[in-house]
């Protein structure tokens, strides 16, 4: 296979490993116990540098795919969406920033699965991204302080905000784009 062969699936192969690391990124969760959870921290680090690495590799190169363009939000809410119930479980999220962020997740996943039928294409919007990074930030710093830490908390509600924001923003995309002329 020559270098221009390969790179064409490294995108593709680091939003697969993203979907592998969940129940990695859940066994070292669950092995630190109450305090911060160093080793599910830095893991769940690697896993949002990856998030951005496929997307840049990808459009640098030109090797975007049809597959990238679903697997890779769906492993991000999948990775998110793990550390949310976690936390949650655990006690270090309160439930309210749990269920945001999973109905939030399952309405783009569901919505999308609904519109794509309907000629609808997933198009990342900035606000997107930075709602996926803030909440990457977020929750990784919600791992590594101590439990009752509050600021990293902060940090995630202004997240989650972000993240309901770019939700709406891709609802209203969709309801365009279906109604008639």
């Amino acid at each position: 296979m020559t270098w221009v062969e390969l790179r064409r699936h490294i995108p593709n192969a680091l939003t697969i490993a993203r979907f592998v690391a969940i129940p990695i990124f859940a066994w070292l969760y669950l092995e630190a116990g109450d305090g911060p959870a160093w080793g599910a921290g830095i893991f769940f680090a690697a896993a949002a540098f990856t998030d951005q690495l496929d997307g840049l590799l990808a459009r640098r190169w030109h090797v975007e795919s049809s597959f990238g363009k679903v697997a890779d939000p769906l492993a991000d809410r999948l990775m998110i969406g793990t550390a949310v119930v976690l936390m949650w479980a655990t006690g270090r999220i309160p439930l309210l920033a749990a269920l945001v962020i999973l109905a939030r997740d399952l309405t783009l996943i569901v919505g999308y699965k609904a519109l794509t039928p309907s000629g609808y294409e997933l198009e990342v919007t900035f606000l997107g991204k930075l709602a996926t990074w803030v909440l990457y930030a977020a929750l990784g710093l919600v791992l590594v302080t101590e439990e009752g830490t509050d600021w990293p908390l902060v940090l995630l509600w202004i997240g989650i905000a972000l993240s309901v924001g770019a939700g709406a923003q891709y609802l209203m995309r969709a309801k365009r784009l279906l109604r008639p002329p």
